[in-house]
């Protein structure tokens, strides 16, 4: 159903919504949006440097110990 939108079929939604919304509506919603995907990209990033960082704890020695004496 969405396949034969084309171009005109979404300059005159664009053209709806702004006339709906306003200008003002949609450029504070866009700044939200905005907001909202750079708060997820940190919380993936944070995500990540903590699983990478518990595994890096979770690292054990593999030295045998014969050869931790040693040194």
């Amino acid at each position: 159903m969405l396949n034969n939108i084309g171009l005109p079929g979404l300059l005159l939604i664009a053209i709806v919504v702004l006339v709906l919304f306003g200008r003002g509506k949609i450029s504070s919603l866009m700044g939200e949006v905005g907001k909202g995907i750079t708060a997820f990209k940190k919380g993936v990033k944070d995500g990540t440097e903590e699983i990478e960082k518990a595994a890096a704890e979770n690292a054990r020695d593999i030295t045998p110990e014969a050869q931790k004496d040693k040194v």
